[in-house]
């Protein structure tokens, strides 16, 4: 196993690509996000919100036709649109409508506030077979594909994953020990996928030993919706031209800045995950410079 590189912002922002003055909508990328589920309508417009403030040309966003009002009414940048759906839950009938706007797409993420049922969890393996955009899966996406995890390493284009420490005991069978960094190297060599085994000192590893040990972050940042604004972000990064490592690290190392931001002006306990994504300029700016 290679020493793992620890971020920093001269690492991060040597990853970055550059925005072209001549640049337009689609020179940034196009995201496709599937996510909601009825009790769940926050989780997709944190996850929209944080891939349109990480520099996405356009985003959209898919959710089941039963929330669609609550959800469209929260998302001015993001263009979100109703899928089939059955008892509050994206329904098989979704499958032709979300391959065919992910083709016109450039990354997709599938999972947050999803929800599960045999029929979802069945729909997000037949779309992760299929797809052949780079894909991140979160939350019930990642659940819903647990059991099923060689149904990864057959994709045709990236795959990211995202779990947290239960998430990854679900798709490996075992909870994560003491050295996470080779946990999360193993299951990246086992599915193909870069890996995104979060926590404290988050470790992000792709199959052939390369890995990236987080810097940033704080336990403000343990709240409901903090996963959804970095999955937002990661699959921002995707769609506009990184590879899946360097997307995942950047993100992740960004995310935790804009906690640490949050922090010193809020305090941990005050912080939310919206304010994350407001402190994005704030981080992503010195990036640029």
């Amino acid at each position: 196993m290679k020493a793992p590189v620890y971020l920093n912002q001269s690492v991060v922002k040597g990853w970055l690509p550059a925005r072209p003055e001549e640049g337009h909508k689609g020179t940034f990328g196009k995201v496709d996000i599937v996510a909601g589920s009825e009790g769940y309508t926050g989780a997709p417009v944190l996850a929209a919100r944080a891939a349109v403030r990480g520099g996405t040309g356009l985003v959209f966003l898919q959710v089941p036709r039963s929330v669609y009002p609550i959800i469209a009414v929260k998302c001015d940048e993001a263009m979100p649109s109703p899928l089939p759906d059955r008892e509050g839950k994206v329904s098989g009938d979704a499958l032709a409508p979300i391959l065919e706007r992910a083709e016109g797409c450039d990354a997709v993420l599938i999972g947050p506030g999803l929800g599960r049922s045999e029929e979802s969890d069945r729909l997000v393996r037949e779309a992760a077979e299929r797809l052949e955009k780079p894909l991140v899966l979160d939350a019930d996406g990642l659940n819903a594909v647990s059991g099923h995890i060689t149904i990864l390493r057959g994709r045709k284009s990236p795959t990211v994953l995202t779990p947290h420490d239960g998430e990854f005991a679900r798709l490996t069978g075992h909870w994560p020990g003491e050295n996470r960094q080779a946990e999360a190297l193993a299951l990246a060599e086992q599915t193909g996928a870069v890996v995104v085994l979060k926590g404290h000192r988050t470790v992000i590893a792709e199959p052939g030993s390369s890995l990236c040990v987080n810097t940033t972050g704080n336990a403000g940042m343990a709240k409901g919706g903090s996963g959804d604004v970095l999955a937002g972000l990661t699959v921002s990064l995707l769609a506009q031209g990184m590879d899946a490592f360097h997307a995942a690290a950047a993100a992740v190392w960004v995310h935790g800045r804009a906690g640490d931001l949050c922090r010193d002006e809020l305090g941990q306990r005050a912080m939310t995950p919206g304010d994350l994504i407001a402190r994005f300029g704030a981080v992503l700016k010195p990036l640029e410079d």
